[in-house]
């Protein structure tokens, strides 16, 4: 006997990158497990930074899983979402309309049927959709750090009302960092102290470092095994990694913005994107850091430490780059690109309370948003 429908959840999801089309993909294939949960997911919506694609109505129906699938293939090659009309119930609306369809979903459905919206893009251009939609009683889901880590007046907004927001993906992926910090503040215990290595390429890179490796020839290995960007100054920079420990800092009632952060970037300004092209930086720039890189792996490792990038937050402020560690300790022991947090309170003082997994990738990072969007069930049983 199928188990009765006890949850549905209408969601917008903004972004048909990488993580968004993983995202698609898992709703479609979790079907049956969905089902067997009392719970049904009903994509109304699909943005990608140009354009809408939504169901014909949005109270009753969604895009069927095929045209779904359709969006995935189309996306991946390259094709706009106009390309996908004629294949199912659906209309197609062109930025800015795009963006004023957007608000009336919010509006018809936040107060009535309920509303998810995902954002799986990586832009500051959707904070004022995402603060308008919850002014109408949606639910927020984020992958997208970004809206968290701009003007501390935005992240107030949207964190307001804890129960409607999800964003354990903008940390560490899966990985159950954002759970873990917030179930230890509501328990009274308070945090003192968080380091982690919150970037799996940088993890990979300083592991890497250890066997003798130059560090130039570490890194175009990253580049090619896909871990960093297309231009690994973005990892290297260090902003990444800044943006998490912006979010972990504000969690812990830290007032704080991004100038607020002391970020060490592993390459100088003279190698920056303004002064050298990406094709030169890799062809010519990265070896110029050998020398400086192998001779602070050297240093920490004559007195029994290794380096790693990480970030750390305390009282006192909040620091990212590298620090010499003891080898056996967990970030010590980090190896290729898991993510590593040590999360210290009164409870877990002498010894730390460690996550430690894969803390990158899109389908790592999708499935956590699913299970964002899975969390907010409850909000949803009697919306069937």
């Amino acid at each position: 006997m199928p188990t009765p429908v006890k949850s549905v959840l209408p969601v917008v999801l903004l972004g048909c990158g990488g993580v968004g089309r993983y995202l698609l993909r898992h709703i479609v294939s979790c079907r049956p497990l969905h089902a067997n949960q009392g719970v049904a997911i009903r994509v109304v919506g699909v943005a990608d930074s140009s354009s809408l694609l939504v169901a014909e109505d949005v109270h009753s129906t969604g895009l069927d899983d095929a045209l779904l699938t359709q969006l995935c293939a189309a996306k991946s090659a390259g094709s706009p979402l106009s390309s996908l009309l004629g294949r199912g119930h659906c209309q197609l609306f062109k930025n800015p309309e795009a963006r004023g369809k957007v608000i009336d979903a919010a509006t018809t459905l936040g107060r009535t049927t309920g509303l998810v919206l995902v954002d799986c893009s990586a832009t500051y251009d959707t904070v004022s959709l995402l603060k308008d939609a919850v002014d109408h009683g949606c639910c927020v889901v984020l992958a997208n750090k970004k809206p968290l880590t701009g003007a501390y007046e935005d992240f107030q907004k949207l964190v307001s009302n804890f129960r409607r927001i999800r964003f354990e993906s903008t940390v560490g992926a899966g990985l159950p960092v954002i759970a873990s910090v917030t179930r230890i503040i509501a328990s009274g215990d308070p945090i003192t102290r968080i380091v982690g290595s919150l970037s799996g390429t940088l993890g990979y890179v300083m592991s890497e470092l250890e066997d003798g490796k130059k560090f130039s020839e570490v890194v175009k290995t990253a580049k090619s095994l896909g871990y960093t960007e297309p231009d690994p100054r973005d990892d290297l920079g260090g902003m990444d990694v800044a943006r998490k420990a912006l979010i972990l800092a504000r969690l812990l009632g830290q007032q704080i913005s991004m100038e607020s952060i002391n970020v060490e970037s592993l390459y100088p300004s003279e190698l920056g994107p303004d002064a050298v092209s990406t094709k030169d930086f890799l062809e010519s720039g990265l070896v110029q850091l050998d020398k400086s890189m192998e001779e602070r792996i050297r240093a920490a490792s004559s007195r029994g430490n290794v380096l790693r990038y990480v970030c750390e937050i305390e009282s006192a402020g909040c620091q990212v780059g590298l620090k010499e560690l003891p080898k056996d300790s967990a970030l010590g022991r980090l190896r290729g690109s898991d993510n590593v947090v040590e999360i210290y309170s009164r409870c877990y003082q002498s010894s730390p309370l460690v996550i430690q997994g894969a803390g990158a990738g899109n389908d790592t990072t999708a499935a956590g948003v699913l299970a964002d969007i899975i969390d907010l069930q409850d909000l949803f049983q009697t919306m069937a």
